[in-house]
């Protein structure tokens, strides 16, 4: 799968309009980036690729001897450099004012990420205009509004907090009314401290949900919560499973949907890691902070020996799969491919999992994938990540719709 002979899959896809356009290319904003291993994002690879992008779209993309570069175009050489689709993050909480999300899209932009879909965890409804807007330099936004969960006194009151069945469907008729991407509800109950959403209460929200066109994603702990809202109907799970090894039931129970994702989230390892990739974009303080928390952890690893397990059993069985990372760590989506690869996916297998499957979750037509008409979001790095799913964070640059993005500075 990591190399395929050109002559079968490289065939050149172009837009029509290249051939035929009167306007000179050098006019028209054309570039083609040459001699790079291409990683297409759905499980091809194309070696010695080019790739023509016209404005903010790409237009061709094949082998160096099947694409015809338009006269005229500037030309990039990338020999020995690796291309992939930019990462979509799947699952975030990001920030809750203008000026604070625009920062962590443009932080997401500076690490390789094109999308990130907040999920429910902060007011959004005043921000939900900025899905409409192209921002320079940002990543494109995509938020569940507020969740859905139980009265949880101590913690965010964001969410809606409901207590019966017929309170779960008002509230989505409002995320609804509002045009949220998805629903966010929590089925947990934070280690005792509170009641969960029972089987009648989110039975009510996917229902509901479902007949206004929505999606539901759910935070989960159990094996048993994720059973039961499986039954009901369940589009995401928005963790994997956390308390015990998933059985043969539950195994059958994903396969007998095809159409459920499974975002792994996936914790800690609890394992001592190298941190200097992360030296030249974080200020020295954060760095020693992130530094003294850096240790071997039995009970870590323990817990992400459970859900390590049960991601490796679920790919195995065909489960659609994608990135998410949970909280506000931009440079998150790099450590979570390690996590996955520790986990036993292929490095190939994550980077479908990071970007085609994560477009297709977050509805992006767009993204994800090398293709024409697509957008021209793409990451180039320093070495192969099919050889060290590491190799995601050796950037060398970052092209977000068709232009490059200022590595020079990081956002902060």
């Amino acid at each position: 799968m990591r190399r395929v002979n050109r002559a079968a899959v490289a065939a050149v896809i172009t837009l029509g309009f290249l051939g035929g356009c009167a306007v000179p290319a050098s006019e028209r904003s054309i570039t083609a980036y040459e001699g790079a291993r291409l990683i297409v994002g759905a499980g091809r690879v194309i070696e010695n690729a080019t790739l023509v992008v016209e404005g903010s779209k790409i237009a061709q993309v094949g082998g160096a001897a099947d694409v015809r570069v338009p006269a005229g175009a500037r030309r990039v050489n990338f020999a020995g450099k690796s291309v992939m689709p930019m990462i979509i993050d799947t699952h975030v909480h990001l920030g809750e004012t203008r000026e604070a999300l625009i920062r962590d899209l443009k932080q997401r932009a500076y690490y390789g990420v094109s999308a990130a879909l907040s999920m429910g965890n902060s007011d959004g409804y005043g921000l939900l205009n900025i899905r409409d807007e192209t921002i320079p330099g940002a990543a494109r936004f995509r938020t569940a509004g507020r969740g859905i969960t139980t009265p949880e006194p101590g913690r965010s009151t964001v969410p809606y907090w409901i207590t019966t069945a017929a309170e779960g469907r008002k509230a989505v008729a409002e995320i609804a009314a509002h045009k949220a991407d998805i629903v966010k509800i929590w089925v947990d109950d934070r280690d005792g401290k509170y009641k969960k959403l029972t089987p009648d209460m989110y039975g009510a929200i996917i229902d509901e949900a479902h007949k206004r066109g929505l999606r539901v994603a759910a935070h989960i702990l159990s094996l048993e919560d994720a059973k039961g809202l499986i039954r009901a109907g369940l589009d995401v799970s928005a963790h994997g499973i956390r308390d015990k090894d998933i059985d043969d039931e539950g195994v059958a129970m994903f396969k007998q949907r095809p159409n459920l994702v499974l975002i792994p989230n996936l914790p800690d390892r609890g394992v001592k890691s190298d941190l200097n990739w992360l030296a030249a974009s974080l200020p020295a303080e954060e760095l020693k902070k992130l530094e003294a928390a850096n240790t071997d952890r039995p009970k870590t690893q323990a817990l992400f020996g459970i859900q390590a397990r049960n991601l490796a059993k679920l790919n195995a069985a065909g489960v659609r799969i994608t990135l998410g990372t949970d909280g506000n760590r931009p440079w998150g989506p790099h450590e979570e491919m390690l996590d996955m690869v520790s986990a036993g996916m292929t490095p190939m297998q994550v980077i479908v999992a990071a970007t085609r499957n994560s477009a297709e979750l977050l509805r992006l037509t767009d993204a994800g994938t090398m293709a024409a008409g697509k957008s021209a979001d793409f990451i180039v790095l320093d070495a192969n990540p099919l050889d060290d799913i590491t190799n995601t964070r050796r950037i060398s640059a970052v092209i977000l719709r068709g232009a490059a993005v200022d590595r020079t500075q990081p956002v902060r």
